[in-house]
């Protein structure tokens, strides 16, 4: 008896101990910034007309409405106005989440488990309730068959179950994985009826529209070239706090064009309503049509305090001629940054240095304190620049010629063993191997750029070649790690955590489709992206980000492009919209049509 008593107390102490208050948001570090009263985010306007149609653009095409999978080229918009998850994050603070499709959240106090209880209101367009089990059914199906993004992110979730209809439970195979709990709610849920019923599969690509929870529905496809979507009038959630405010149009419908110009030309004959202009030079020299000289289009630069990541070449280093670190270093020098820029975009970019850029994870200066601990434990297995001189991308005087950088190269090169051959192009003296490469994009306007990068090489005896493919052969292409070096955007957060697996761990090296397009596999990075992953304060984050960056910086993985501080944003007057939170513009989200 008193055996059984003292398992009983142990019982009681032990679920004391993990018991969990339900909540309406919760934060990454500290308490959300909203209270469970509140009644819409700041960054949006609760009194915002219903109505009108909003008209965007897009370049390229599309083939499919299924973007949860590997295959295929997803239309815009299909993920953010179809389907819903289970929390939403504001976007008006470093990371909070706050109810969605779940009413409330119980996030055990040891991080062992985190429950969701689902609003009974949630529906699906057909009717029918969003239920615990198509939170499991989600999970299990993006994990089994989705994007390898998923199987990076969620890799620490062990088990997931359905309590009963309208409660699910996450178990945890750690308890150090603070971001998981948050990154859990970010969960695309998706209605296993539709998917179960023998008519549709989930892996495979289709312009059919999916079923979805979220305020609007597909209304009609032109395949590859025009998709819109209608906002449903008696939408369950449109009362939610978290959706004041929000999605105030009618319709919102997708245009693809094949061409920048084109579609600026569009842009001014009035075919769709906002430009986020991404090209300097457009904007410093092509808007000056009529409705942007006589007022009926507003056209302005609005400051932002977004992470901008890192935009850059990469190398892909499964090719043998990229595993050499002082190839890929060599290259770096014949990038003439400041020339390019001038030429190009008016002077209008800052050269990227840090995989973090424009936010206070960019590492800076010499790593002291905490940095410097994390650091010395992986002394003699990381670059010794690391801790003697900071990383700064190689610059000229951006007069065009450049000499100086060129005969850098050509020194790192010789030093290297590669020999100007009878053609002008290096050779290694040992292996044979020619320093000859392709880079391949599916952006043309990245020619120009590309092109006198080419020339400077060639200078220094490398042969590089600029292939343009269309966005699906592209697509292929890199996911299948088929390319030698490309233009990318890696993108970062205010606060980098699971993600950081799919773009750095050599798990994802050889997983086709996963964002690891360089090929890493260093167990110090792995190692110091799980600290990242596990980090248990800001500080504490913010440190091993920075042993991070450096590493990454002073391995020569890419050849670091630019970056621009603000949104070019340009629109016809017909529109308005709330004062932005400098994370994002939320066009589709928070703007609205004048009355």
């Amino acid at each position: 008896m008193k055996k059984l008593l003292l398992t009983g107390c142990c019982l009681l102490l032990t679920s004391a101990a993990f018991a969990a208050d339900a909540k309406h948001g919760i934060a990454l570090h500290g308490e959300p910034k909203y209270k469970a009263d509140f009644t819409h985010f700041d960054y949006t306007n609760p009194d915002a007309p219903k109505s009108g149609t909003l008209n965007l653009s897009s370049i390229g095409s599309f083939d499919s409405l299924n973007p949860f999978i590997v295959k295929g080229n997803p239309a815009d918009g299909v993920q953010t106005l179809v389907f819903q998850t289970l929390m939403e994050q504001a976007y008006d603070e470093p990371f909070s989440m706050y109810g969605l499709l779940a009413e409330s959240v119980e996030r055990a106090e040891d991080n062992s488990s985190i429950t969701f209880n689902l609003r009974a209101i949630a529906k699906w367009a057909d009717g029918k309730s969003v239920t615990a089990d198509d939170v499991v059914w989600s999970f299990n199906t993006l994990m089994k068959d989705g994007t390898p993004f998923y199987k990076a992110y969620y890799a620490d979730v062990d088990k997931v179950i359905a309590e009963s209809p309208l409660r699910v439970t996450f178990t945890f195979k750690t308890k150090e994985n603070n971001e998981l709990p948050m990154i859990i709610g970010q969960l695309p849920v998706l209605p296993k009826h539709f998917y179960t019923d023998g008519k549709h599969k989930f892996e495979i690509t289709t312009l059919e529209a999916p079923l979805g929870s979220g305020p609007y529905k597909i209304s009609s496809v032109a395949p590859g070239r025009s998709i819109t979507y209608e906002r449903i009038k008696d939408w369950w959630g449109k009362d939610l706090p978290v959706f004041k405010g929000r999605y105030n149009f009618d319709k919102i419908a997708y245009t693809y064009f094949r061409d920048q110009n084109v579609q600026l030309e569009a842009f001014f004959a009035g075919n769709y309503d906002i430009q986020l202009e991404m090209i300097a030079k457009a904007w410093a020299t092509s808007y000056n049509a009529p409705p942007v000289l006589d007022g009926r289009i507003h056209k302005e630069i609005i400051e932002n305090q977004r992470p901008q990541g890192s935009q850059s070449w990469v190398y892909n280093i499964r090719k043998p001629l990229f595993q050499d670190k002082e190839v890929r270093k060599a290259l770096t020098y014949a990038f003439d940054f400041e020339w390019e820029n001038k030429q190009f975009a008016y002077g209008a970019y800052k050269r990227t240095r840090s995989f973090f850029e424009n936010s206070d994870l960019a590492s800076s200066g010499l790593p002291k304190g905490k940095e410097l601990e994390i650091l010395e434990k992986y002394r003699g297995r990381i670059p010794e620049e690391v801790f003697t001189t900071e990383y700064q991308p190689p610059k000229s005087d951006g007069s065009g010629a450049n000499r100086t950088n060129l005969k850098t190269a050509m020194d790192i090169l010789e030093k290297a063993g590669y020999k100007t051959g009878p053609d002008g192009i290096r050779v290694h003296e040992k292996t044979g191997r020619r320093l000859q490469f392709e880079f391949l994009d599916a952006n043309p306007a990245f020619e120009r750029w590309t092109l006198p990068f080419i020339q400077n090489l060639k200078k220094i005896g490398v042969a590089a070649t600029f292939r343009p493919v269309d966005d699906a052969q592209y697509q292929r292409r890199i996911q299948s790690f088929d390319f030698d070096v490309t233009s990318t955007i890696i993108p970062q957060s205010d606060s980098p955590g699971n993600e950081q697996r799919e773009f750095w761990s050599s798990s994802r090296a050889d997983m086709q489709g996963s964002r690891n397009l360089i090929g890493l596999k260093d167990p110090v990075i792995d190692d110091l992206v799980e600290k990242i992953i596990t980090a248990r304060t800001r500080e504490d984050l913010v440190s091993h980000v920075h042993a991070l960056d450096r590493i990454l910086q002073w391995n020569y993985y890419v050849i670091p492009q630019w970056y621009f501080g603000g949104w070019r944003l340009a629109w016809w007057k017909k529109l308005d919209h709330p004062k932005l939170s400098g994370m994002t513009p939320a066009i589709a989200d928070t703007w609205w049509v004048k009355q």
